[in-house]
């Protein structure tokens, strides 16, 4: 598998649409929530929303959205969204990186190796750590972030939650 991080791009949509489209029809929530706060039919307006430039009131801090690339398959495999900085909130239970993988390509290794490119990412935006979060019952996602080096500060509770707060030296 050849994976990468693209940018969304008009020549990506039909992908775009089929990743978007698998997600919601088994109607979990899609992560990050960058990739699902506006409407993905209304593409351009997709694709405007996936990256904020600048601090913005409703508490967005400057973000990338980046796909996952299965470039032998020619098929978008997951997405992550990167925060340039944390704010309060981000701190306690976003932190840098938001993850997902489409239901299809679970179990695969995917996810350990789309947050290893994401830290990569981070290292060319100056992080030296990275905050990852993830709720303590996804096991898989903890998984992820412990093959990438992430070491278990601790857990907190939000909004009735159980969250595990790990950091990722670079």
């Amino acid at each position: 598998m050849e994976l990468q991080l693209i940018r969304m791009e008009e020549c990506y949509r039909p992908l775009a649409e089929e990743l978007m489209a698998e997600w919601t029809a088994a109607g979990e929530k899609i992560i990050p929530y960058a990739i699902r706060k506006t409407d993905y039919r209304d593409f351009s307006a997709w694709l405007d929303s996936l990256e904020v430039h600048e601090p913005c009131p409703e508490g967005l801090v400057p973000d990338s959205t980046y796909f996952c690339l299965d470039a032998e398959r020619n098929k978008l495999v997951g997405a992550v969204n990167i925060r340039h900085r944390l704010n309060e909130r981000l701190l306690l239970d976003g932190g840098h990186i938001g993850d997902g993988v489409r239901p299809s390509e679970r179990g695969k290794g995917i996810g350990t190796r789309m947050v290893g490119l994401a830290l990569e990412k981070c290292r060319d935006l100056g992080l030296d750590r990275v905050l990852m979060v993830c709720d303590k019952e996804n096991v898989a996602s903890a998984r992820t972030i412990l093959r990438n080096g992430g070491v278990l500060e601790n857990e907190v509770v939000v909004d009735g939650v159980a969250e595990q707060r790990y950091w990722i030296q670079l």
